[in-house]
């Protein structure tokens, strides 16, 4: 294993995979569980898949598809999406998912947190902050998809989750997501510099210097992306990849 971590960041939509741009306008990708047979070959070290219309919804988790795609999945997996009960958690536990992110009810309900860890352990639970940047440059956390902007800001909201227990930070720029523009280090840095817990980035990931960027300048521990290892290219023709194990150990730490 590297010693940093670099996973897929796979999207959710009903039954099927699909990626986004900015957080808008999904495209389809295909099966979930043929995607994680093509990752399961090339044996990534994780795996996060988040259900993003699960909490737009109004929906509980699929726990069929979690199932599906716990029982295929080789890899540790951390799954997010429509989270808001403890009964909700311990049922994906029980489906073999590793950690679990949550986001928007940790928005509307901090103490939620609190209790997972108190039950399943701070490194089971992972705060999903997705982020905007306004204008003069104020970052912003947005919650519900990125659909509802909160009075949060990220660096405050990262402090305030580790205190509550939170095991890790998936830190995804918006602005940046699907855009293969490199991650916002800028927001990395300030987070990073603010908490004690890993923090993994998603969001902007183009290339592999840009993995070595986000961990050698901005501090990440981890990187996450999604556009970079589900197309072939930026002309955006979809293809399951993931960068050469020598590749990656020339590139990071």
């Amino acid at each position: 294993m590297l010693k940093t971590r670099v996973m897929p960041c796979l999207l959710l939509r009903n039954k099927g995979l699909v990626k986004t741009v900015k957080f808008k306008n999904p495209n389809y990708i295909g099966d979930p569980i043929n995607t994680i047979r093509i990752f399961n070959e090339k044996e990534i070290d994780e795996l996060i898949l988040l259900d993003i219309t699960a909490t737009t919804g109004n929906k509980k988790p699929n726990f069929q598809i979690i199932s599906e795609v716990a029982s295929e999945c080789f890899m540790p997996l951390t799954y997010g999406g429509g989270i808001r009960s403890i009964e909700d958690a311990r049922m994906i536990f029980s489906l073999g998912v590793e950690k679990i992110a949550v986001n928007s009810y940790a928005v509307e309900n901090p103490a939620f947190v609190k209790e997972m860890a108190g039950l399943f352990g701070n490194q089971s639970v992972i705060i999903a902050i997705d982020v905007k940047k306004k204008w003069l440059g104020k970052y912003v956390v947005c919650a519900h998809g990125g659909g509802n902007t909160t009075k949060h800001e990220p660096v405050e909201w990262a402090k305030y989750m580790e205190e509550m227990g939170a095991g890790e930070i998936l830190l995804t720029s918006i602005d940046r997501d699907g855009t293969y523009e490199g991650y916002d280090i800028e927001l990395i840095q300030r987070v990073t510099a603010s908490v004690t817990i890993p923090v993994i980035t998603c969001g902007g990931a183009g290339k592999v210097t840009d993995f070595t960027e986000a961990v050698k300048v901005g501090g990440a521990s981890a990187v996450a992306a999604g556009s970079m290892v589900v197309y072939q290219g930026k002309k955006r023709g979809v293809l399951i990849n993931f960068p050469a194990r020598q590749e990656l150990e020339t590139a990071l730490p």
